[in-house]
C-alpha cells in the first residue's frame, strides 16, 4: 500500500494534486489543509503528503493528508457504514479535525450535518459509531494538521478535560483552563480541576 509520499510538485487542479516521484506522477485527492500545504510549494519542488490508496471494483484513488492523524481520522470516518471516501474528505475539508473530534465527543450532529453532502441520519451514525472511540488524547491534541507539533497531554491532562467536559464546557475551554490551571502550579487531577474551575 502506498502510505506516504514526497515529490515534486508538478500540477495543481481543484480536485487533486499531482506529484512526481522518481518519474511517476501520482493524483492525489487532497484534504483542505493537505492542499493548502501543497499550494503553498512552489511548482517543481518537493512536496509531501500521508496517503491511502483505496480499490474499489470501478478505479483506484490515492487520497492525501497532510499528517498522521488527520489520516487516521479519515479510517475512522470510512469504517463507519454509508460514509465512503469521499464523503470523508468533504468533512475533512470543511471542518478542522479538532472541530470533527469535538463535534462526535460532544454528539453534535447539527455540526456535522451542516458539511455539504453528509445528511443528518449520516452524521448521527457517524457520532454513534466513534464517540466511544474519540480519547480525551485525540481531543486535546485535535488532529491539528500543524507543522509543529503540539507536545503529546499527560493522563493528568486528558483526565481533566473530559471531568470539566462532562460539567458541560466544551473542549476548547477545558484545555485553556487545565493549561492555566498548570501554570498555577497543580499537578493531580484534583489540583487540575479545581484550580480550572476556579479560573472559569
Amino acid at each position: 500500500m502506498i502510505g506516504y509520499l514526497k515529490g515534486k510538485v508538478k500540477y495543481l487542479a481543484p480536485d487533486f494534486v499531482l506529484l512526481e516521484v522518481r518519474g511517476v506522477g501520482y493524483e492525489v485527492v487532497c484534504s483542505g489543509s493537505a492542499f493548502s500545504r501543497l499550494s503553498g510549494v512552489k511548482q517543481g519542488e518537493d512536496g509531501e503528503v500521508y496517503t491511502y490508496l483505496q480499490v474499489k471494483e470501478d478505479g483506484v484513488a490515492l487520497f492525501g493528508f497532510s499528517d498522521m492523524q488527520e489520516k487516521t481520522l479519515f479510517l475512522k470516518l470510512i469504517s463507519v457504514q454509508g460514509v465512503g471516501a469521499k464523503v470523508a474528505m468533504a468533512l475533512l475539508s470543511a471542518m478542522r479535525p479538532s472541530d470533527i473530534y469535538e463535534a462526535i465527543a460532544s454528539a453534535d450532529g447539527k455540526r456535522l450535518a451542516g458539511v455539504k453532502g453528509l445528511g443528518k441520519k449520516t452524521a448521527e451514525r457517524i457520532i454513534l459509531e466513534l464517540h466511544g472511540k474519540i480519547s480525551a488524547d485525540a481531543l486535546l491534541d485535535g488532529g491539528a494538521a500543524d507543522s509543529v507539533r503540539a507536545p503529546l497531554p499527560s493522563e493528568e491532562d486528558a483526565d481533566a478535560v473530559s471531568a470539566l467536559m462532562s460539567l458541560g464546557f466544551t473542549k476548547q475551554e477545558s484545555a485553556r483552563a487545565v493549561e492555566r490551571a498548570k501554570n498555577t502550579g497543580a499537578t493531580t487531577v484534583e489540583q487540575i480541576i479545581a484550580a480550572a474551575l476556579r479560573g472559569m
